[in-house]
């Protein structure tokens, strides 16, 4: 098969799949929550299914070659059995409801986590089925004695930004596996990519301040006293108190402190000759390490700057600006 061949299957795969898209936003437009019913539920057989029907056509011929009524009957009683079954695959997701739940923010590379909520028709009870984005991680669940149950799935967050991951498929094969039921609902939900963290060397330092604005912090070479501890080997020398110890024969030493400033200022102007996605990524690295401290840190862009600040808002904010953040 030539190159232009195989490219011209690929188009038309994309083509057909295009157009299938389409036909299923006409049919199930996006919504928060969706009921499946007669139109938004398809239903075909599987390969198990295939090979039963063969299986009854053949003993049909059987039994008629043979005239056996004993073939015939066993013949139609598994053609029931099919037919009983594909009613009910097809009911095991019908009336059944999906909302969009919560969906968590994620960093590039890793996995987006999206909550989704099924509930039941009345007392009706669904069995294994089977929802996610991924047909290959997908979530079995089932509804018996609970009303609804919440399921959490996830989405690998390939590049920073708003990540919607699309269509969701709701499937299942109950109860004989004869018949695979399932329905692609676009529950409209979506969730921030930051960037991807990047580790960009050593966090900068905090600067020291002679006025009293900062925090006290105990320093070598600082000038300001800050009182006495007990003498510990290493101590230097000239910090011994002489005329504490000639009043109660103890060494002790001294301890000076300086006020230090615990803002630190994230700036894109850190990473020269970087490209942005490269500066974003270093820049989304520092402010995780600088969360786990107690220092607040601000952040600068080019044209903007969020003041300093700590805790989990303010690292959602700083990584929320820095994802949404565009050169002119």
């Amino acid at each position: 098969m030539s190159a232009s061949t195989v490219e011209g299957a690929g188009t038309f795969k994309q083509r057909r799949s295009e157009r299938f898209n389409r036909w299923l936003d006409r049919r199930m437009p996006p919504a928060n929550s969706v009921t499946l019913d007669q139109r938004k539920v398809f239903i075909l057989p599987t390969r198990q299914g295939l090979w039963f029907m063969l299986l009854v056509m053949a003993m049909v011929m059987a039994g008629i070659n043979y005239q056996n009524s004993l073939v015939f009957a066993l013949a139609f009683l598994l053609a029931s059995l099919f037919m009983v079954g594909m009613l009910h695959t097809f009911r095991n997701l019908s009336g059944l409801t999906i909302n969009a739940g919560s969906s968590r923010p994620a960093f590039a590379g890793d996995d987006a986590e999206f909550t989704l909520v099924l509930k039941r028709l009345g007392d009706r009870i669904y069995e294994s089925i089977q929802v996610g984005w991924n047909p290959e991680r997908m979530s079995v669940v089932s509804l018996v004695e609970n009303q609804e149950v919440r399921v959490r799935s996830h989405v690998k967050a390939r590049r920073r930004g708003k990540l919607n991951p699309g269509r969701v498929l709701v499937q299942t094969h109950y109860p004989l596996g004869l018949f695979r039921a399932w329905s692609w609902v676009d529950l409209d939900m979506q969730t921030l990519v930051y960037p991807r963290p990047i580790a960009g060397g050593e966090i900068p330092a905090s600067s020291e301040t002679s006025s009293e604005e900062g925090e006290l912090v105990l320093r070598d070479g600082a000038e300001d006293f800050y009182g006495l501890r007990e003498y510990q080997p290493g101590d230097a020398i000239r910090h011994i108190a002489w005329k504490a110890y000639t009043r109660s024969e103890t060494l002790m030493t001294k301890q000076f402190a300086a006020y230090a400033d615990r803002r630190v200022w994230l700036d894109w102007e850190y990473f020269p000759g970087m490209d942005r996605e490269a500066r974003l990524s270093r820049i989304c690295h520092w402010v995780l390490q600088l969360n786990a401290t107690n220092d607040e840190y601000g952040l600068r862009l080019p044209g903007v700057e969020i003041e300093p600040g700590r805790g989990e808002a303010h690292r959602d904010a700083v990584l929320q600006f820095a994802n949404n953040f565009e050169l002119a």
